[in-house]
């Protein structure tokens, strides 16, 4: 139902907004402009949809080889004593454990062509254990949160634009990124908890969580001693032969299995097919819902009015030129990127807000489309506390980075 009224709220927000500019400013631009969105972001919803066919087809394919191989139930055996404490409701050893895991550390190398389809394997799997189908289970909630609050190890898409626009150290927003991140994902993490009433108290989920902040720090401390080339070639290299490992080790543990590993993938293939057709609809709604938005201007008088806002409280008002891309960022992955590029672009790649702008680009993922595509996958209707926990955790992601960005910058 949030969703519902978020979406309502585009429309209604937008439409004010363009009428009040029309009969007042006359710019007889805003409707067309409206218009035009609805158009081209329906196109760019389909498209979008098409283009996910393969990787799906890919991933879903190989994740079937996985299952039969034995790899995914193994892999959720193994990792049942950590993630019971945050998800409780998954029965121990469950293979969906395996999927959460994969799709989690497909997202933090940034392997965003792989993390969807793992992602939406869960979400299936997931679904199975779910008692009302149309409503979001916590496990499914917990998950989406752990997706949303978009924790990423190896930036290393932000890197490369900054380094194509002139950035003296285009690696100079790593750590920060990481910092944000985490602190987004860990506030994720509490304030789901405390929804479904979790017990994070508990020593062994301290030490989970300890280790967890250990390991992270460890990440950064290494990379944070690496130079531009060899830490984008060190973070691409790794990321690929993980990729490329998981491929290998699942179709050689389905030969060992004794699986006809061609006839499994391509039933699992089908399964990505179908599921990119079922998310169509989702992604032309959220994605046509942000367009609207945009286009009249109400993004805008949100900026200024938050402007406006921390003026009068006196507090510094540098990071407000960046926060067009930490607002759109739950709304559009895509929207967001143009705006951190074309604030690099104004301001520079060096200066506070263009580095800041990385960071908000960095620290959060796109709420709205991930709630959107996921639960559209599996007809989930009402998504309970899930958009406001993804919400906060971002709240979360957009202080740290301002922060953060005032310490090192």
């Amino acid at each position: 139902m949030v969703l519902n009224y978020i979406w309502i709220s585009f429309f209604l927000v937008a439409f004010v907004v363009a009428l009040i500019k029309l009969l007042f400013t006359g710019d007889a631009t805003v409707f067309p402009a409206m218009m035009d969105s609805t158009f081209e972001m329906s196109k760019k919803a389909f498209e979008i949809s098409i283009g996910l066919t393969g990787i799906l087809s890919l991933w879903l394919g190989v994740m079937k080889i996985g299952e039969r191989g034995g790899v995914v139930n193994a892999l959720a055996r193994a990792l049942s004593p950590v993630f019971t404490r945050l998800f409780p409701d998954i029965p121990k050893g469950h293979p969906v454990t395996g999927s959460i895991f994969m799709n989690i550390s497909a997202n933090m190398l940034g392997l965003d062509n792989a993390a969807t389809p793992l992602g939406l394997k869960a979400m299936e799997q997931l679904q199975t254990l779910n008692t009302k189908k149309d409503t979001a289970s916590n496990p499914m909630i917990m998950f989406l949160v752990l997706n949303t609050s978009g924790l990423t190890l190896i930036p290393v898409s932000i890197m490369a634009y900054r380094a194509q626009l002139g950035a003296a150290q285009p690696t100079d927003v790593f750590i920060p990124i990481l910092l944000a991140t985490f602190f987004s994902t860990l506030a994720g993490i509490i304030i789901t908890s405390i929804y479904q009433k979790i017990n994070l108290l508990k020593p062994k989920t301290l030490i989970g969580l300890f280790v967890a902040c250990a390991i992270v720090a460890g990440i950064i401390w290494i990379f944070g001693r690496m130079d531009k080339e060899t830490m984008n070639l060190v973070s691409t290299t790794v990321a690929n032969m993980l990729l490329m490992g998981i491929i290998v080790a699942f179709i050689v543990a389905g030969v060992c299995k004794r699986v006809n590993v061609y006839d499994t993938f391509i039933e699992g293939a089908k399964d990505g097919f179908q599921t990119a057709v079922r998310i169509i609809p989702y992604l032309v709604a959220i994605l046509v819902g942000v367009a609207v938005f945009r286009a009249s201007g109400a993004m805008d008088l949100l900026v200024d009015g938050i402007r406006w806002l921390v003026g009068l409280l006196g507090i510094n008002t540098d990071f407000i030129e960046a926060l067009p891309t930490a607002l759109m960022k739950p709304l559009s992955g895509a929207g967001a990127r143009g705006i951190m590029i074309d604030t690099m672009s104004t301001y520079g790649a060096d200066s506070f807000v263009g580095r800041l702008s990385c960071i908000f680009q960095g620290s959060t993922d796109t709420t709205f489309y991930v709630l959107a595509v996921y639960f559209g996958s599996v007809g989930i209707r009402y998504t309970r506390h899930a958009v406001a926990c993804g919400l906060l955790a971002d709240l979360a992601g957009v202080v740290a980075a301002i922060l953060i960005s005032y310490l090192f910058f």
